[in-house]
């Protein structure tokens, strides 16, 4: 644990004889590194967000005359973006694109019924839809559906749409997304402003685009960028990202439901209200640390950290009572095994940020319990207790 605990966690260390009373028991060998992460992590995430997003205007630029999907600016999504990523150093920064529908097409989410939302996968089948309006034909922009040209093109040159390139059947296919959004990257990195300053590396992934960029002194960045569709003006994506970390196997027309725009509002919708001396983030970088080598993932815990975010009171996380709230945090989780039961944050919450943006369904749905297996599996659930009592 003192390896893992050194190489993940990393905030500025605040000085004076009462920050060492309360840090020296709590992170002993790893409280020198722990207070430096934040400031290092603010740092790069602001760097990795200016450099896709230069990234992301260069290929805006290139589709725009195309009947690809339409990139909107990315967000930068995960541990490293909410401020308390267990990596340290080597911490992958994850951003995702939103994807919208050319002109001539739509988008539609197929996501199933309820019964199937355990799941928390969907469909996106791409249909060509007419636009035949006076003001696109003032704009000598012809209607897909329609026009005897587009018609005529799509038979003759199917790579050069959408539904040729990018979809299985009427589908829109997350490995095709994929491996076409790695080619733009590699054909457009030198025009990007930063081309001078790293060197890119596309590496080996069928669901996103990973990545490494590295400077003169040889120090790389580790990005993965993944692409959303997002359900109707809320902050829940249809994502390339599996949210699952089971070996399962995911046909590539089915696109995970991702929360993690949700999440990552609700970090910054805390960090408005919090202090400057609040702790709730070294609480997640510490955790985060311990929980190397158990079953319990830095997911569980966060679900955890943000139901005790959402009750207690931000001003209740400072310094000076950060082992209260580590004990807060573990009996919750420990009430959870012993209940088999931890609720999905984003589902019949009733007590959620107002700037965070739900599908209607969200709100009406039944609570969704993400230790169902432990209820299944009594094997796993004793496993769960014996390592919470080692944390």
């Amino acid at each position: 644990s003192s390896s893992s605990s050194t190489e993940c966690g990393e905030v500025q260390r605040e000085e004076g004889e009462d920050s060492d009373r309360y840090e020296r028991p709590v992170f002993g060998s790893c409280a020198k590194h722990i207070w430096s992460a934040a400031q290092r992590l603010a740092s790069r995430s602001r760097l990795v967000e200016e450099l896709v997003g230069d990234l992301v205007a260069v290929l805006q630029e290139r589709l725009s005359e195309s009947f690809f999907p339409v990139l909107q600016p990315a967000i930068g999504v995960g541990s490293a973006f909410e401020g308390w990523s267990p990596c340290g150093r080597d911490a992958v920064y994850r951003l995702l694109v939103p994807l919208k529908p050319p002109r001539g097409h739509a988008f539609r989410l197929e996501l199933g019924t309820a019964a199937e939302m355990m799941a928390r996968d969907a469909r996106v089948r791409v249909e060509l839809v007419c636009s035949c309006t006076r003001e696109q034909l003032l704009q000598n922009m012809p209607c897909v559906l329609h026009h005897p040209e587009e018609q005529e093109l799509r038979r003759r040159n199917p790579a050069a749409s959408l539904l040729g390139t990018l979809c299985t059947g009427s589908y829109l296919d997350v490995q095709k997304t994929a491996q076409w959004f790695q080619n733009l990257v590699s054909s457009a990195w030198e025009e990007t402003p930063q081309a001078h300053r790293y060197s890119m590396k596309v590496l080996p992934s069928s669901r996103s685009c990973k990545l490494q960029l590295t400077n003169a002194s040889g120090k790389s960045l580790f990005l993965d960028i993944v692409f959303g569709v997002q359900q109707g003006d809320s902050d829940i994506f249809l994502s390339s990202q599996e949210e699952t970390t089971e070996a399962v196997f995911t046909p590539s027309t089915r696109w995970a439901e991702s929360y993690a725009v949700a999440e990552v509002k609700f970090f910054r919708h805390v960090a408005r209200q919090a202090p400057h001396d609040t702790s709730y983030l070294k609480c997640l970088q510490l955790f985060a640390a311990l929980l190397v080598g158990t079953g319990f993932s830095t997911s569980t815990f966060k679900t955890v950290a943000m139901h005790l975010l959402n009750s207690i009171p931000v001003s209740s996380w400072s310094r000076r009572e950060f082992l209260m709230r580590l004990q807060d945090l573990l009996w919750y989780l420990r009430g959870c095994l012993d209940n088999k039961r931890l609720d999905h944050f984003f589902f019949a919450n009733e007590n959620m940020p107002e700037d965070i943006i739900l599908p209607p369904a969200f709100q009406t749905a039944q609570p969704l319990n993400l230790f169902q297996r432990l209820l299944q599996d009594p094997a796993a659930h004793a496993k769960a207790m014996r390592e919470a009592d080692e944390l």
